[in-house]
């Protein structure tokens, strides 16, 4: 084993434990994934994310067959296309997240808008940015998977390349070169997703501001 996949286990169960202790994950629901050279890690179904062993998370190859460990979850698929649409705008997307966390299902549920949240603060446009609506699905609809990588290609196509879709009824999808940052991206969605529903009728941030959050950090918005 290399040890740029003994770190990614240490760092999948490390983060796990962190998402389940402070509950933006609860009994198993929830995946985490890392993509290596030679294929992927990712949970095992049914696991809960507070209490992964390194040792027996499942290892999978490139096409998806799983290699050794605990059986996967059913969500590679999703995590699959997703590496496959980021990679092309993002190169360096290593790491796939998935919650059920509170808030962002609770906005998702009576959502009319095919964004989840609005531009409403400084930081969410920046470490978040768009987070499309994908339609409901059962979990592990192989539709899900096509259309959250539709919505990924497409907003690299318009010059908004995205770091999260939102599963609607189920729950966000975050995505980044790291499962710390791909962390904080969820971390950052789901306290926004808070916000609106402490403050539902906060107006976004002026079209100027969000060209100064564009020019002065390059925010994808």
């Amino acid at each position: 084993m290399s040890s740029a996949e003994t770190q990614a286990r240490e760092e999948i169960c490390r983060v796990g434990r962190s998402l389940f202790e402070r509950g933006y994950v609860h009994a198993t629901a929830g995946n985490i994934s890392v993509r290596l050279d030679d294929g992927f890690l990712i949970t095992p179904t049914d696991a809960c994310l507070g209490f992964l062993d390194p040792d027996r998370l499942a290892k999978l190859d490139l096409q998806g067959q799983q290699v050794s460990g605990d059986k996967g979850s059913k969500t590679i698929a999703l995590h699959r296309q997703i590496y496959a649409a980021a990679c092309e705008s993002d190169a360096a997307t290593r790491c796939v997240i998935h919650t059920h966390s509170t808030h962002c299902v609770a906005l998702s549920l009576n959502a009319t808008s095919p964004e989840l949240l609005p531009p409403i603060t400084p930081y969410f446009v920046m470490k978040v940015g768009h987070v499309p609506l994908v339609t409901y699905h059962r979990p592990g609809s192989p539709d899900a998977a096509q259309e959250a990588a539709q919505l990924i290609r497409q907003y690299a196509a318009q010059g908004a390349p995205i770091r999260a879709v939102m599963l609607t009824r189920l729950g966000p999808n975050v995505w980044h070169d790291t499962p710390a940052a791909a962390m904080a991206t969820l971390e950052e969605l789901e306290e926004t997703a808070r916000l609106m529903q402490l403050h539902p009728h906060t107006p976004p941030l002026h079209a100027s501001a969000l060209d100064e959050l564009r020019q002065a950090f390059g925010a994808r918005w």
